[in-house]
C-alpha cells in the first residue's frame, strides 16, 4: 500500500505541473483564463482533491493496520488482570450490551438490577442513562475528526468546577534601567486579569425509526453516535468560528477584545475582489517568530482555489503540495486546514482567513455526554427519539497568536 501512495502522491504532483503551466501562460499573455481553460484548471483542482482525499484514506487504514497489528488484533483488548487494578463498570462488554437493549427496546428491556447500575439519574423512568464510557470516547473522537479547530487548540474537561479561569497578563513591568550600585530602577507594576470559560448547554433530538433501530448493520448504538456526532460537530465548528460568545463559544472571526481584537487584521494589498501574494506574506510575518513554530493556515475551499494561483515576487508559487509521505500540502512552507465554514465571501471588508498558532484557542468539555431516549412521545409513528446534551465553552486566549485576513 506504501507503494501506491506514494505513486499516488507523484500523480498529484504532476497535476499540479500541468496547472502552474496552464496559469503561467494567462499570466505571460498578459489576460484571464478562457471559459475552456478555466474548467480544465477547475477540473484539476478537482483531481488534486480527490487524490488527496484517497491518500489520506489509504494512509489512515494503513496507520489502522499497524495498530491493529501491535495490539494482536484487537485497539480494544483490555490488559491482563492482575488482580489489583480497579475495574470500571462502564467499560465492560456486558455494560456495552445492556447499553444496546436500552437504545432499542428502553428501560423494559433491563433488569431492575441492571437499571440500578446504569441510572444516573434517581428518576431511571425518564430515560436518563450513563452512556458506556467507550460510547463516550468514541463519541468524543469522532468530533473532533470533523472540528479542525479541536484538532490543533487546547481543550480541558470540567468535572467538578463550574467554570475555568483563564489569567492575563494586562500590565507588563517596563525595561530594566540602567542605573548606580545602590539604586534598584523605577518602579512598575505587573497587572493580572482573568478571562472565563463556563460551560454552555449544547442540544439536539434526533428521531429513528423503530424498524431502521433494530435492523441497522452495526447496531443502533454506531446508528445514534453517527447523526449525533455529525450535529454537534457542525455546530461547534460553526461556534469556534463565528460565535458572539454570548451563551456559546468566543469565534476566531468576531473582533474582539477577550478573544482577537481587530489590531490583528490584515489587508495589506488586498483590493476588494483579488487576494494578493503580498497580503499573506504580511499575515504570516504579522507573527512573532514563537508562533510561527507552530502557525497554520484556516481557508475554505473557494479561497483556497484563488490562492493557490498566487506567486511571491521572484516568481514562486506560494502553495506547495506535499509531495513526501506524511508531509502536507502547504502556503509559504505552513500547512493549512479547509474547513468548509471558514468565511468565502471574496469582496470588500471581508474575513477571507486566518492564520495562527491554535494552541492559544482554548476549549473545555463538562463530561459526561448524556443521551436521554424518548420512549412513548413518537409511539404513534412508530419512532424512538434520542437526545443528546453536552456542555462546553470556547475562546482565544491570546490575540497576537492569531493574524487575521481582510479584503480591502
Amino acid at each position: 500500500m506504501k507503494a501506491k501512495i506514494n505513486e499516488m502522491r507523484q500523480e498529484r504532483a504532476g497535476i499540479w505541473e500541468q496547472a502552474k503551466a496552464l496559469n503561467e501562460k494567462a499570466l505571460n499573455e498578459n489576460r484571464d483564463f478562457t471559459a475552456e481553460e478555466q474548467a480544465q484548471y477547475d477540473k484539476m483542482m478537482s483531481d488534486m482533491e480527490s487524490k488527496k482525499n484517497q491518500i489520506d484514506r489509504m494512509e489512515a487504514a494503513l496507520r489502522t493496520d499497524e495498530e491493529m497489528s501491535a495490539s494482536g488484533g484487537s485497539q480494544f483488548r483490555q490488559p491482563p488482570s492482575t488482580g489489583t487494578e480497579r475495574v470500571n463498570a462502564r467499560a465492560t462488554p456486558e455494560y456495552r450490551a445492556a447499553f444496546e437493549r436500552f437504545l432499542v427496546d428502553g428501560i423494559s428491556a433491563l433488569s431492575p438490577e441492571t437499571i440500578k447500575g446504569m441510572a444516573s439519574d434517581p428518576d431511571s423512568q425518564g430515560g436518563y442513562l450513563v452512556t458506556p464510557q467507550q460510547f463516550v470516547t468514541e463519541l468524543l473522537k469522532e468530533v473532533d475528526n470533523m472540528v479542525f479547530i479541536r484538532q490543533f487548540a487546547r481543550g480541558f474537561q470540567l468535572k467538578t468546577a463550574k467554570s475555568l479561569g483563564v489569567p492575563t497578563l494586562d500590565g507588563d513591568v517596563d525595561d530594566a534601567d540602567w542605573t548606580t550600585e545602590l539604586r534598584t530602577g523605577n518602579e512598575t507594576d505587573i497587572t493580572l486579569g482573568k478571562r472565563e470559560l463556563r460551560p454552555h448547554p449544547l442540544a439536539k433530538r434526533a428521531k429513528v425509526s423503530n424498524t431502521l433501530l433494530r435492523q441497522t448493520a452495526g447496531g443502533a448504538e454506531a446508528l445514534v453516535r453517527e447523526r449525533l456526532s455529525y450535529k454537534f460537530g457542525v455546530t461547534l465548528e460553526k461556534a469556534y468560528m463565528y460565535g458572539d460568545g454570548n451563551s456559546k463559544p468566543l469565534g476566531l472571526f468576531v473582533p474582539s477584545n477577550d478573544g482577537i481584537p481587530t489590531s490583528r487584521d490584515v489587508v495589506g494589498a488586498n483590493t476588494a475582489t483579488a487576494i494578493k501574494a503580498d497580503t499573506l506574506i504580511d499575515a504570516l510575518y504579522g507573527l512573532k517568530q514563537n508562533y510561527q513554530g507552530n502557525a497554520r493556515w484556516g481557508f475554505h475551499r473557494d479561497v483556497l482555489k484563488e490562492i493557490r494561483k498566487l506567486k511571491d515576487a521572484n516568481g514562486q508559487y506560494l502553495w506547495a503540495p506535499g509531495i513526501a509521505g506524511g508531509q502536507p500540502d502547504t502556503i509559504l512552507s505552513k500547512p493549512f486546514f479547509q474547513s468548509e465554514y471558514a468565511p468565502n465571501d471574496i469582496s470588500a471588508g471581508k474575513y477571507i482567513g486566518i492564520i495562527g498558532d491554535f494552541r492559544y484557542y482554548w476549549y473545555v468539555d463538562a463530561l459526561d455526554f448524556a443521551i436521554q431516549r424518548l420512549v412513548e412521545l413518537y409511539a404513534e409513528t412508530n419512532q424512538t427519539g434520542f437526545i443528546g446534551r453536552y456542555e462546553g465553552d470556547g475562546q482565544p486566549v491570546l490575540g497576537e497568536a492569531f493574524v487575521r485576513i481582510k479584503m480591502g
